[in-house]
């Protein structure tokens, strides 16, 4: 792993924020957390990679809410050169 942002999908729709801080905060410091919809992804950034890894590790198929996680690294969006985001 190479950042320490985070994926986390398969999200329930009563997760929050404060949820998420909560849960990653038991492998490190949380930096941020973006949930991004109606709760069905987020991203949480984490002080190092190191924690990152262990929160991926430990996290992934976690129930929470009734709901197993999916914790990835977060991939970067590329984008043609010169271009941003489709509108």
């Amino acid at each position: 792993m190479q950042g320490k942002t985070l994926y986390v999908g398969n999200l329930s729709s009563t997760v929050n924020r404060n949820s998420l801080i909560d849960l990653f905060s038991g492998y490190g410091s949380v930096v941020d957390v973006k949930i991004i919809g109606a709760n069905a992804f987020g991203f949480i950034e984490m002080a190092s990679q190191t924690e990152a890894e262990e929160a991926k590790k430990s996290l992934q198929g976690y129930n929470l809410e009734g709901k197993e996680l999916k914790v990835g690294e977060a991939r970067q969006k590329n984008y043609p050169r010169g271009r941003g985001p489709r509108r």
